[in-house]
């Protein structure tokens, strides 16, 4: 009996790329604001590419603190969701045309969510990064820490927790 052949390296990774963008294309929002996310293994980076429609202050010039708490909370999200499916996505289990054609799984709802402000964003591109404190069947704690220039100097970070899909 013949061994099923390795997919090629190209092939995995254009197929998590295609499964992370219908998961994060698949929120209006996440559109709206720009967001997107550059994978590198499991290890998610959501980018906020800077626009003049984010400024909320435009006497600093700074990012608006709504945008910054909305940034930090898909970075969550989607980053929660990504691990959550990981092992349906290298399993195969999970089909990417199901999700580019828009049947998307069920998202982690919020429970709660605290930003912390530590200084203004300024007016260029952020990113940030969750961290998965605990992931249950019903319950998971994330945090995020967002920054710009320097990821040793923060502009913002969030604790959330969030009730888990059945």
């Amino acid at each position: 009996m013949a061994r099923p052949k390795p997919e090629p390296v190209q092939v995995i990774k254009q197929r998590r790329d295609a499964a992370l963008r219908a998961l994060a294309e698949g929120v209006p929002y996440i559109q709206f604001l720009g967001i997107t996310f550059d994978r590198r293994g499991d290890e998610l980076t959501a980018v906020l590419p800077f626009d003049d429609k984010l400024i909320g202050n435009p006497f600093l010039p700074a990012i608006h603190g709504g945008v910054t708490a909305a940034f930090l909370e898909v970075t969550a999200i989607i980053s929660l969701s990504w691990s959550m499916l990981w092992q349906d996505f290298e399993t195969g289990a999970l089909d990417v045309t199901q999700l580019e054609a828009g049947d998307l799984p069920r998202l982690p709802k919020t429970i709660d969510f605290t930003v912390d402000y530590l200084r203004s964003g300024l007016p260029r591109d952020a990113y940030a990064r969750a961290s998965i404190a605990r992931s249950g069947r019903r319950y998971a704690s994330v945090n995020v820490l967002a920054w710009q220039d320097n990821r040793a100097r923060p502009f913002a970070q969030a604790n959330a927790h969030f009730l888990m899909p059945q």
